[in-house]
């Protein structure tokens, strides 16, 4: 599935292409608990078509109402809905507050004590839209400026990831490519891992020189290359939107691709394996690859938070959480950490000769 970002303004743009009128959502304040952080963005087009969320839908179905025709035959009785009074404004842009007062936060379906402020942009301009597009689909990170004054959006490359900024003057997003996700092996628990990526967002590749695996994977969406995984890592160029994670146990398709990767600037690079699998991989490559302490603390390994896990799906979960929790910065306690638990715990080590559930030893 596709960056949400990107969907929706992929799906903006495509809409003032066609000539229909739109609007453009972002959330630019909130006090209190929010269902959507500060950033986020829906579009809402001319006929009651929505992509994208700000909240958990009652704030869209209001925005549907008052700018749509779209509830118009659901009017309540007596009341008279005219149509010019339902349609999508012009000119600049306008900002507009939820849950002001108790009763309207819970009309609105925000937590208690939550409030929060949307700018609507009328009718962006497509050509802006479709440049934005295109540099996104480009790997680009792109910072958005929208002046208050006339809605003029200006694009410019930004150096880095940063939040959103709104003054007098003008709002300031920045938007990034998707995720990206690398998996060395095709077997099944790179299926199930592949599958929780792509409807995080993710774009995933998966590289697999053998024959034998690549020929029976099944998950659609997923590019699946067939090269030696180290000049794939080379090739996929890792930035701080990237991961790489092995997990085919095998170190002469792993080795080469995690030091190619922990090279890189990718936000997360594991491997599969046991406890006692990590620690002789760490050695392999300080011994035979001059690979140092410092570069080697990157690699994460055993992969996953520690849930218990032992089928493909539930190792697969472990995988995804801690991938998602390095993703958003959340430093997760150290005794979620499979070999710590474990270690607490004092769970055995699996037998390195025998595989669990057909897939090698279990992440969490």
């Amino acid at each position: 599935m596709e960056n949400l970002d990107v969907m929706v303004l992929r799906t903006l743009r495509d809409w003032r292409r066609a000539g229909k009128r739109a609007l453009l959502a972002t959330v630019v304040r909130t006090w209190g608990s929010s269902p959507r952080p500060v950033g986020s963005i829906m579009a809402l087009c001319e006929d009651g078509a929505v992509v994208g969320s700000v909240s958990g839908g009652c704030i869209e179905d209001d925005l549907i109402y008052q700018h749509t025709q779209a509830y118009a035959s659901t009017a309540s009785p007596g009341e008279t809905v005219h149509a010019s009074d339902k349609k999508i404004p012009s000119g600049p842009p306008s900002f507009v507050k939820y849950g002001v007062t108790a009763d309207e936060a819970h009309r609105f379906g925000l937590p208690c004590g939550g409030t929060l402020e949307l700018v609507l942009e009328y009718d962006p301009d497509a050509s802006a839209l479709a440049q934005l597009v295109e540099a996104l689909d480009a790997g680009q990170l792109m910072r958005r400026s929208v002046c208050l004054r006339d809605g003029v959006a200006t694009l410019a490359p930004a150096a880095g990831p940063a939040e959103l900024q709104v003054s007098n003057l003008e709002i300031i997003n920045t938007f990034g490519p998707e995720y990206r996700m690398l998996l060395i092996g095709a077997g099944q628990l790179t299926e199930y891992l592949a599958t929780m990526a792509l409807f995080s967002g993710f774009a995933v590749t998966v590289c697999d020189p053998r024959e034998e695996y690549r020929s029976a994977w099944s998950v659609a969406g997923a590019t699946v290359l067939a090269e030696m995984p180290d000049d794939v890592v080379a090739a996929f160029r890792p930035d701080r939107r990237s991961c790489v994670i092995a997990l085919t146990h095998d170190p002469k398709l792993d080795d080469l691709a995690l030091m190619e990767a922990l090279a890189t600037d990718a936000f997360y690079v594991g491997a599969i394996g046991s406890r006692r699998n990590n620690e002789a991989r760490h050695q392999r490559m300080a011994e035979h690859f001059g690979m140092s302490e410092a570069a080697l603390a990157r690699l994460r390994g055993p992969i996953g938070i520690y849930i218990g896990s032992k089928t493909p799906p539930e190792i697969a979960v472990s995988v995804m959480a801690e991938v998602l929790a390095v993703k958003n910065g959340v430093t997760l306690p150290r005794d979620m950490e499979v070999g710590q638990a474990k270690n607490v715990r004092s769970v055995g080590h699996n037998d390195p000769a025998e595989l669990v559930c057909g897939i090698g030893h279990s992440a969490g």
